[in-house]
């Protein structure tokens, strides 16, 4: 029987590492088409299936007690209200189709999928099984970091989902001046899923000792460093360096931090497109800040002659219209996305209008969140993460609880989140599938890493 086992445990394992390895490499080509959604059916959903079976099969005997503790429970809170919302659309606003509506849900359960594998498997694995995952997640980001460079400089494939057309898998290619996306669907998903790795990285290089693992480390950090500036993200930026100050702090190297800051800032100076959009936006403020508009001194009383002789009047020009100043991005956001959100919300505040019902991009997740199931699922959302932000403060600082290998990986998630939720108030992070479905799988292990230290037992 223990043989059987130690079999499962491996196939869990490299099931696992064929996640972090194929869902952010493998471009997001359609397999089965879903009318009336861009989203369809890929082949990572039958990856991801086929790892859930086989775990399934390894941790069958302790199905039953697996929601015992309180963030497995908050995952059934967050999908059961989502499914009432999902009825509510249906049967009451009828906001959704009903097939597309039960997609959406169906995927969110999917995304969550990782996050109890990682869970379980890491409850009393060493510190070499996570070295393991994160080799893997290194050579990810330096095949994704080719593959950009491919992309703007040979003319490699751009794979994208951001309307309809793209999202058959038509091959696109770069033009001065685009986003670089390398394998994912849109260059705001490789944005975050590189402040999700990013402090973990920089973090295990002040940990490890040995000077070939740091060599390495700093070809990953700077493919990273490179993809980020090509991604022309600007909130992205943002989130990395408060993730990496973060990550650091929490790891006690923060003499580093200033380095850290430096390297990266010199790192984006070399992003032409990426400074020009930054410079959008200050150039947009000031003119802002310094347009003004006629003012009208003019007596405030005029009193009408009794006569007057008609004067032949010349020919006035058509009046020039008025400069707009605005940064496209931010006007999207202001004047379509969130308003529409927001009239979701008012339409159904405890439920809301259903998943989809928004369309597939509100910029935003939190007001997306209260569009699509309301008030109850946005609580719901927050007590999930309150409960996993519980757990991980638990065991802060982490150098008193972590070492090595454990410590730089804990040290780097911990730091992570605070960016990835800046990143979630101008993206709809939690619902692109590269990105959420590594994101909970993290989330898992750290979770699993805290409870193992602090003598809580998963089960």
């Amino acid at each position: 029987m223990s043989k059987l086992l130690e079999q499962f445990d491996s196939l869990v394992k490299y099931g696992l590492a064929s996640l972090l390895a194929a869902i952010p490499l493998y471009p997001k080509f359609p397999a089965i088409r879903i009318p009336g959604t861009y989203v369809s059916v890929r082949l990572e959903d039958f990856l991801i299936a086929a790892v859930a079976l086989v775990a399934l099969i390894r941790f069958l005997p302790e199905i039953s007690r697996i929601f015992k503790k309180d963030i497995e429970r908050s995952v059934l809170i967050v999908l059961g209200i989502g499914f009432l919302s999902l009825l509510s659309a249906i049967l009451v606003t009828q906001t959704v189709a009903p097939h597309i509506g039960i997609l959406h849900w169906v995927r969110r359960i999917e995304y969550f999928i990782p996050f109890f594998i990682g869970l379980l498997y890491f409850r009393d694995k060493k510190e070499q099984t996570l070295e393991f995952f994160l080799k893997i997640l290194m050579i990810v980001l330096v095949a994704a970091f080719l593959y950009g460079l491919g992309q703007k400089y040979l003319s490699w494939p751009v794979i994208i989902t951001q309307n309809e057309e793209y999202s058959k898998g038509v091959a696109l290619r770069w033009i001065p001046g685009s986003h670089i996306n390398s394998t994912f669907a849109g260059h705001y998903d490789l944005a975050t899923f590189l402040v999700l790795l990013l402090p973990i990285f920089v973090s295990l290089f002040f940990v490890v000792k040995k000077i070939t693992a740091r060599v390495l480390l700093l070809i990953v950090i700077f493919s990273g460093l490179w993809l980020l500036a090509n991604a022309v993200s600007r909130i992205s930026v943002v989130s990395y360096l408060l993730g990496v100050s973060l990550a650091l702090v929490l790891i006690k190297k923060i003499k580093a931090i200033p380095i850290v800051i430096l390297v990266s800032l010199i790192v984006f100076g070399f992003s032409s497109d990426l400074l020009a959009r930054y410079m959008r936006i200050i150039e947009v403020t000031s003119k802002k800040i310094l347009s003004t508009t006629e003012i009208n001194i003019s007596p405030s009383f005029v009193y009408a002659q009794e006569s007057q002789i008609p004067k032949k009047r010349a020919a006035t020009p058509t009046p020039t219209p008025q400069p707009v100043f605005e940064d496209r991005s931010t006007s999207i956001r202001l004047n379509v996305e969130w308003p529409r959100a927001i009239r979701a919300f008012k339409k159904n505040p405890l439920l809301g209008t259903g998943y989809s019902s928004i369309t597939l991009a509100t910029d935003n997740d939190f007001l997306r969140l209260l569009g699509e199931v309301g008030l109850l699922g946005f609580l719901a959302f927050w007590l999930l993460f309150g409960r996993i932000f519980y757990s991980l403060v638990k065991v802060l600082p982490a150098s008193k609880y972590f070492e090595g290998v454990s410590l730089a990986f804990v040290g780097g998630m911990a730091g992570a989140l605070p960016g990835v939720f800046l990143n979630a108030f101008f993206i709809d992070v939690f619902e692109a599938s590269k990105f959420a479905t590594i994101f909970w799988l993290l989330i898992g292990i750290a979770v699993a890493m805290a409870r193992k230290e602090t003598n809580e037992k998963n089960i």
